[in-house]
């Protein structure tokens, strides 16, 4: 149990938690859980990251949280894999089967020619339907986030590697703030003529901010309250 002294440091500390979240967990669930085991008043975040995904997310401690603009309109970089010849409504493996193709036409020509149209700005849609994982819960469910607007986008890195015995995909992509990878991975399906899907995410960079100095969420909960306040990176620092 924390002491009086350790309660006041906890009460007016503020600044950056890095945390490297476990796939199939909730982002909102890591926010929770940190608030309320080190009893912090406000935390927030410096953007969302999909259950599907693991990596880097930024915490907002106390006054940090003011510098929220910063982190949000930072870039991102990202490594993943997609799933070529399946198209699903929410652009990732957990949505339901609206189509599929013949992967054999992602030969390295037409995958080289297709990239070329993932660099620079590109407009993007929301899909309709997304994957959703409830806190509890065993498996991904599928939310209706109704119609979305078109939005500009800029893609800086874009690179597929060539696809497995199971036309698996290895990605890397460094992109603008706002980017939706599953939709960028449907369009690149689209565009080489046999559909793709988003399989696996990981963040690794946030502007400057790196999953290499983020501390493992698992860890994290194992972390005591006197130790919590050495892990948060001062805003002024982490933002140089």
């Amino acid at each position: 149990m924390a002491n009086l002294a350790q309660l006041k440091m906890l009460e007016d500390l503020d600044g950056f938690l890095l945390v490297d979240k476990p796939a199939g967990l909730p982002f909102s669930a890591v926010v929770k859980a940190v608030k309320r085991k080190f009893n912090l008043v406000k935390v927030g975040h410096g953007g969302s990251l999909d259950a599907l995904a693991s990596g880097l997310l930024v915490l907002l401690i106390g006054d940090a949280n003011k510098h929220v603009g910063d982190v949000m309109g930072a870039d991102r970089v990202y490594t993943g894999a997609l799933q070529l010849g399946r198209r699903t409504d929410t652009h990732d493996v957990h949505g339901n089967v609206v189509g599929t193709g013949d992967a054999a036409v992602a030969t390295p020509e037409k995958v080289a020619a297709a990239l070329r149209e993932f660099k620079g700005d590109v407009f993007q849609v929301e899909p309709r339907f997304c994957s959703v994982r409830r806190e509890g819960s065993g498996g991904y469910e599928i939310a209706d986030t109704g119609d979305h607007k078109q939005f500009l986008a800029h893609v800086y890195r874009f690179e597929v590697a060539p696809p497995d015995a199971d036309q698996v995909a290895t990605f890397a992509l460094k992109a603008s703030k706002g980017v939706i990878v599953r939709t960028l991975v449907n369009d690149f399906g689209e565009t080489l003529g046999c559909g793709a899907c988003l399989k696996s995410l990981r963040r690794t960079a946030i502007g400057k901010m790196t999953v290499d100095s983020a501390i493992p969420f698992e860890r994290l909960l194992e972390t005591e309250q006197g130790d919590f306040a050495a892990l948060v990176t001062p805003a002024a620092k982490a933002l140089q």
